[in-house]
């Protein structure tokens, strides 16, 4: 008589026997018809799992490739899996492995923890999607020198980016564009920590970057220094800018800039030509610039297209919000001369928060900010003609 735990998968005995007595392709059909009849079984008691556990032992390593790459692939798709037969899984289901891993409900850490052991970089991305994943498999991933991986980490909504994890996303941004990318998207990443990244970074994300030192102080830059000393004033040089970018002289732009900030003359070039006028006005603002000198500058540089107005009005709103030592710091930031990580200190923390019950004035709503536009548009025009 079939002992009633057996009753799950009975005849057991029967199993058992064609086992030991047939040969390669009858294990075949019995590796594979276990399989879909525990898979059909929905969610087993603990006794039936260990009972197939014992005959899953025994099939898979008798069956040959393909008997065990399909059954592997039925078991898969089962309500419910032991670390045992999550192993058996992912041992014997060759190409189907990686969406074994994005469709399983569950994994258990030991299952995780193997596969990252193995340096499957495909299968280690896949499983730094999950949202299921403990601080033991999190540290685990975060200890992998694989881009792949650190992409799927910064995309991984379910992960909270602070200690540890904040510093090596960051690190990882400085490196990695789609990293950077990645973390621009997110609203709960502090957008201040991608400034290294920032010429890599989309045009939107650039002006994130920009709006993350708003209302907030910064350490000491060290490029403030080099500021200071430059005997040109700030309406002088936004002058002689407006003068190079009406004139479309950005070689000669490139070079005065490389003159006053320090930074090399490749980068200057990329700040020259940047016709979306972001990283212009971390230069014309880092030297003090006001809204209204300062935009009469970016209308010269940026592109005349049907976005420009709005964008106009992002940066004179920006000029308000931040400040000429924030701007600087963002320059030495480029420079690598400092440490980004430093912002995260509470005292460096954004100190203002827009009120829910008060509705922030819209740029593109300012009537001082409409006004500048309206006024500089027709310089552009006059300029143009």
């Amino acid at each position: 008589m079939v002992p009633p735990e057996m009753l799950g998968f009975q005849p057991y005995e029967t199993f058992q026997l064609l086992i030991e007595t047939g040969g390669v392709d009858r294990t075949n059909t019995l590796l594979i018809a276990a399989c879909d009849a525990y898979t059909r079984r929905g969610k087993p008691t603990v006794p039936e799992m260990e009972q197939f556990e014992v005959l899953a032992a025994r099939l898979f390593p008798t069956a040959g490739p393909q008997a065990r790459a399909k059954g592997a692939a039925i078991l898969g798709r089962a309500e419910l899996l032991s670390p045992a037969l999550e192993r058996l899984v992912v041992d014997n289901i060759g190409e189907d492995l990686i969406p074994f891993l994005e469709g399983a409900a569950e994994l258990s850490d030991q299952t995780m923890l193997d596969i990252i052991a193995r340096y499957d970089v495909p299968a280690c991305a896949t499983l730094a999607l999950r949202g299921d994943l403990s601080n033991v498999v999190l540290a685990k991933l975060f200890q992998m020198n694989s881009r792949k991986v650190y992409r799927a980490l910064a995309a991984n909504g379910q992960i909270t980016p602070r200690g540890a994890y904040l510093s090596a996303l960051a690190r990882s941004a400085q490196m990695d564009h789609l990293v950077a990318e990645a973390l621009g998207r997110r609203d709960d990443f502090d957008a201040a920590l991608l400034a290294p990244a920032f010429f890599d970074l989309s045009d939107a994300h650039r002006v994130k970057v920009i709006q993350a030192f708003a209302n907030r102080t910064t350490p000491p830059a060290p490029i403030s220094r080099t500021i200071e000393q430059l005997s040109v004033a700030s309406g002088e040089l936004t002058k002689a800018l407006m003068k190079l970018f009406s004139e479309n002289r950005r070689p000669e732009v490139t070079r005065l800039l490389a003159q006053i900030t320090g930074l090399d003359e490749v980068r200057c070039g990329q700040i020259a030509h940047d016709v979306t006028g972001a990283a212009l006005f971390v230069i014309l603002r880092a030297f003090g610039a006001t809204a209204y000198d300062g935009l009469k500058v970016l209308i010269h540089a940026t592109s005349h297209d049907s976005e420009r107005s709005r964008a106009l009005a992002d940066f004179a709103t920006l000029f308000g919000a931040v400040s000429s030592e924030s701007m600087a710091y963002l320059m030495s930031a480029w420079r690598g001369e400092v440490n980004l990580l430093e912002l995260s200190k509470p005292q460096h923390q954004p100190f203002t928060q827009t009120s829910k019950r008060t509705a922030a004035m819209s740029p593109a709503h300012n009537p001082v900010v409409e006004q500048a536009i309206e006024a500089l548009a027709k310089i552009g025009v006059r300029r143009a003609s």
